[in-house]
């Protein structure tokens, strides 16, 4: 399966983006999916996970309350939205699936990364 991130971009503390992970595939919902980040300089790091089915769902404590990670199946998407951003979430973001776990290791397929960059 091949993924594709997107929708990062420029945004001001506080405000909110929706990322997306679209793949190709028909196998798709097979898949569990999980978000990672990499800021400069820093490891990557795990934000989000959801089983196949989207009744699952785990986040990091610091995106608690503030980011929600959902899919949709039928267009095989997984979506990551994101509020109340703060600066220290400027990182690229990757999703990856074919693992339902915190470690980036344990993931097969990996889309390119979008930036999401928080600055006023």
């Amino acid at each position: 399966v091949q993924l594709q991130a997107s929708g990062g971009g420029l945004v001001q503390p506080g405000g909110s983006l929706e990322l997306s992970c679209t793949a190709s595939g028909r196998t798709f919902s097979s898949y569990a999916v999980g978000w990672f980040r990499q800021a400069p300089g820093k490891e990557r790091e795990f934000v989000a996970r959801i089983i196949q089915e989207g009744t699952m769902l785990h986040y990091a404590d610091f995106v608690k309350g503030r980011f929600f990670i959902s899919r949709d199946n039928r267009k095989n998407t997984v979506f990551l939205s994101m509020n109340n951003l703060k600066t220290d979430d400027t990182a690229i973001y990757y999703c990856a699936a074919g693992s339902y776990s915190i470690y980036s290791r344990d993931y097969t397929y990996w889309g390119q990364g979008t930036l999401v960059t928080v600055s006023s």
